[in-house]
């Protein structure tokens, strides 16, 4: 890769390791639901009326985007809300690579190598680490929800790769119109009227500027870099450099919000990572076989969380815009995938 591209890669990583601050701060202006339905809503308008109509089935469209955009972020930004760091919530979500394999597995008959094996029970290992961590210290509630958002992750993995999107872009803008309406109906439920009218009311240059921050810099400028250096590039070279958003992760919220990193929490950050790096870099052990004929065209990442990373080219590892989280979101079948993604 050239010197500017590996650039570009670290700038993106780093503008979706320092969104989970900037979640953190939104969550102190508007209730999490709230905070999730303005971020699809910014992130989708007026993106929609330029990039054309979508390029896939509505059903793909709509499915990405109740799974990734309701229930993913969803329960990202609650369990946020609820408790759970910063740092450690952009740590935790790399497991979606191994949820990401495992539903690949069932639904798409790719059944994982001993080398992914061995990387997804490295990094249940971590997350096992930093479950015993956040037990001692924190609300385990809060980090079951940030579990329950990578599952859901996984899942809209295994939709985007069976869309197979041939534009990142615009299936993303799609993808981020679709929770608006699900996840203010949902606000207006569980966080109630008076409260969302009072954070509108309140609304002020921060609040602005986060929610621009999480739409357009993490998804719009992040998601359509990423996509850019995978057009230019095989995903075996761009894919790794996902695994820095947890590093860029926690050190800001070390930096920006005094977040301690214990050594135990230290410890379960180098079994996750190196457990989802095994995890998404290795081959698939038997990947179905495809016609040679009429190949599918290969899909493009489009990674936050949220925000993000990026529905994924590959089942085993990608996602779709959410806080691109990992290597995972980038791959094809051999190669595994990170948007946005996501206090995507």
């Amino acid at each position: 890769m050239r010197t500017t591209h590996i650039a570009l890669a670290v700038v993106v990583t780093a503008v979706w390791g320092v969104n989970f601050v900037v979640i953190e701060v939104g969550l102190g202006h508007f209730p999490p639901l709230l905070f999730s339905a303005l971020r699809f809503l910014a992130a989708a308008l007026p993106a929609v009326f330029f990039v054309g109509r979508p390029k896939v089935a509505w059903k793909w469209v709509i499915g990405v985007g109740l799974v990734l955009g309701v229930a993913k972020f969803g329960l990202l930004f609650v369990g946020m809300d609820q408790g759970m760091p910063a740092g450690l919530s952009s740590l935790v979500l790399q497991i979606q690579a191994v949820f990401t394999a495992l539903f690949a597995a069932v639904a798409l008959g790719e059944r994982p190598g001993r080398v992914r094996l061995l990387g997804m029970a490295v990094a249940l290992a971590g997350i096992a680490v930093a479950a015993v961590d956040e037990g001692t210290s924190g609300p385990l509630l809060a980090f079951t929800l940030v579990i329950a958002a990578a599952a859901c992750w996984g899942v809209s993995n295994v939709l985007t790769r069976k869309a197979s999107p041939p534009d990142a872009l615009n299936f993303m803008v799609w993808v981020s119109a679709v929770p608006v309406l699900p996840l203010l109906g949902l606000s207006l439920l569980f966080e109630g009227p008076d409260a969302d009218l009072a954070a509108l009311r309140a609304l002020d240059a921060t609040g602005v500027g986060v929610i621009l921050y999480v739409a357009w810099v993490t998804t719009v400028f992040g998601f359509g870099a990423w996509g850019f250096l995978l057009r230019r590039y095989p995903a075996s070279s761009v894919a790794p450099f996902s695994l820095l958003v947890p590093v860029f992760g926690m050190s800001s919220a070390a930096l920006l919000l005094s977040e301690s990193v214990s050594p135990l929490r230290w410890c379960a950050a180098a079994l996750l990572v190196g457990g989802v790096a095994l995890t998404s870099l290795s081959r698939a052990g038997d990947p179905p076989h495809r016609p040679t004929s009429s190949p599918r065209p290969e899909p493009l990442p489009i990674g936050p969380a949220s925000d993000e990373p990026i529905p994924g080219a590959s089942a085993s590892a990608g996602s779709v815009l959410a806080e691109p989280s990992s290597a995972a979101s980038a791959h094809a079948p051999d190669t595994p995938a990170g948007p946005l993604t996501p206090k995507s």
